[in-house]
């Protein structure tokens, strides 16, 4: 079992890895300072497979659990989704103690944890992710948030989970294009802060795609470790935080635009990491050897690197001034200096971002293998 401690003071929280923990995970859970009666939120399909056996779990530790399942897609995490949980929770009694669980991707976990950061001013929230993108990113540092028409994620908070559970056997049963989504992610964290493991990567990627069990684990553990220094630093996004967006900038107005479900998270981001690639070749910030090397690892991936021929260089353009990372007007964008070293940029040139956008045109993004 690999365990990882995100140290934010009294918001502290393990992230626990390891194959078959959905059995143990009410042993977990209640150890914790929680309630005996729990809420689960899930999703249909992630449900059949997995509810009941978490849910004895839970039953086992002394915990009564009321499930819920909400539709899966982007589509479902608004507030209408919220207000149909806070209606179970009231309805299901439970008070301030008592935990919401979320078994599922990222989708299922912003939405509870939203929901678990405004429930009666909030209640213990317990992450139990069971997909890659999820176990290395969104389960951990505390965003959660639901989507707004004209925005994704706008409305939200931070709100620490008091535990994360990642059980790897869950993750055999996604199909290959989910675990590339997550890879989008964890290629991210070598990009942006750690260049040793964008070195394993490069030499382990196939052994990642077979899902070998210790090429897993070690994926997530080194993920988390990442995405925690930099949370444990600057846990509400005030300064260095900011470079876990890299590619998101361009990643969620693709995702927009193009409407929720044509892409997955992590394919968006990906296509946003290979633009800001080249912005910052471009800028005279990265050396283009390095630009090929970010490319080649995340085509060896399965992910897409093209922009939608569709997609109006002005629209995508127009849609990142809306988003939650714009402040004043201004644009900001994470760019590279080498790989293993991010940097902050304000305020843009927009020539910059229109000629990247377009030289990521030249391939059709439905001739790519995703």
């Amino acid at each position: 079992m690999r365990e990882v401690k995100v140290n934010l003071g009294n918001r502290a929280y393990n992230i626990i890895i390891d194959r078959g923990l959905l059995a143990r995970a009410g042993r977990l859970i209640a150890r914790l300072p929680v309630g005996r009666k729990a809420m689960l939120v899930t999703n249909p399909l992630v449900g059949e497979m997995y509810a009941d056996l978490l849910t004895e779990s839970l039953s086992r530790a002394g915990i009564t659990v009321t499930r819920v399942d909400v539709p899966d897609g982007e589509r479902y995490k608004t507030l209408a989704s919220a207000e149909m949980l806070y209606d179970r929770a009231f309805s299901a009694g439970l008070d301030r103690r008592c935990p919401v669980v979320a078994l599922g991707g990222g989708v299922v976990g912003d939405l509870a944890g939203f929901v678990a950061a405004t429930y009666m001013r909030g209640v213990p929230f317990i992450q139990v992710p069971t997909t890659l993108l999820a176990q290395v990113d969104s389960s951990v540092g505390g965003k959660v948030a639901v989507n707004h028409p004209r925005g994704k994620n706008i409305i939200g908070a931070f709100y620490q989970p008091a535990l994360v559970i990642s059980d790897t056997d869950t993750l055999r049963t996604l199909d290959g294009r989910e675990i590339r989504s997550g890879l989008a992610e964890v290629i991210k964290y070598g990009i942006i802060g750690d260049a040793a493991f964008f070195n394993w990567l490069e030499s382990n990627i196939d052994r990642v795609l077979a899902l070998e069990p210790e090429a897993l684990a070690h994926v997530i553990e080194r993920s988390c470790r990442s995405k925690a220094r930099v949370v444990e630093n600057d846990e509400t996004e005030q300064g260095n935080r900011a470079i876990l967006n890299l590619g998101h900038t361009v990643g969620h107005a693709i995702e927009a635009l193009a409407g929720y479900g044509r892409y997955t998270h992590g394919e968006a981001v990906a296509i946003g990491t290979a633009v800001a690639a080249r912005m910052a070749v471009d800028m005279g910030l990265l050396q283009a050897e390095e630009e090929q090397r970010i490319r080649n690892l995340l085509a060896r991936a399965g992910l897409p690197l093209a922009v939608p021929e569709e997609l109006a260089t002005g629209d995508i353009i127009n849609s990142m001034y809306g988003d939650k990372k714009t402040f004043g007007g201004e644009i900001t964008f994470i760019l590279l200096k080498t790989i293993g070293s991010a940097v902050i940029c304000k305020n843009v040139p927009e020539v910059y971002i229109d000629r990247a956008i377009d030289a990521l045109r030249e391939q059709s993004v439905d001739s790519q293998n995703r």
